[in-house]
């Protein structure tokens, strides 16, 4: 049974980081590609980034660019969100997620696994 597990979420002050990790039981890993995705309060499930399953192709939202970098280690069947000068409006459910598709991930339909999520709150 496929598995995603995510960790790292917690509460941080404006301009601070945090490192998402994603821990995914997948017996293929390597050929799947991997996302990460967040959900705030009142608001639709959004794409933060994606990467390709071999991490040559990676795309971020416009309002992370610069600030955030996603990562794999397919040796581990992990995969990371790395998020600096983090900022109020960054606060949200983030989930990981894998599609077979890498389009799939971008629109963000039909994707074949979602983890359960981890909270991120930035706020003083």
């Amino acid at each position: 049974q496929v598995q995603l597990v995510e960790s790292g979420g917690g509460l941080v002050q404006p301009g601070g980081s945090l490192r998402l990790s994603c821990a995914a039981s997948i017996r293929t890993f390597s050929a799947y590609a991997m996302g990460w995705f967040r959900q705030a309060p009142g608001k639709e499930r959004d794409l933060v980034a994606s990467i390709s399953w071999g991490a040559r192709i990676t795309d971020y939202a416009d309002s992370v660019k610069g600030r955030f970098t996603i990562s794999r280690d397919n040796a581990k069947k992990m995969v990371y969100l790395q998020m600096n000068s983090l900022e109020p409006e960054d606060t949200a459910v983030y989930y990981c997620a894998a599609d077979s598709l890498y389009q799939n991930l971008r629109t963000g339909r039909g994707v074949d696994f979602w983890g359960q999520g981890t909270q991120v709150t930035v706020s003083s």
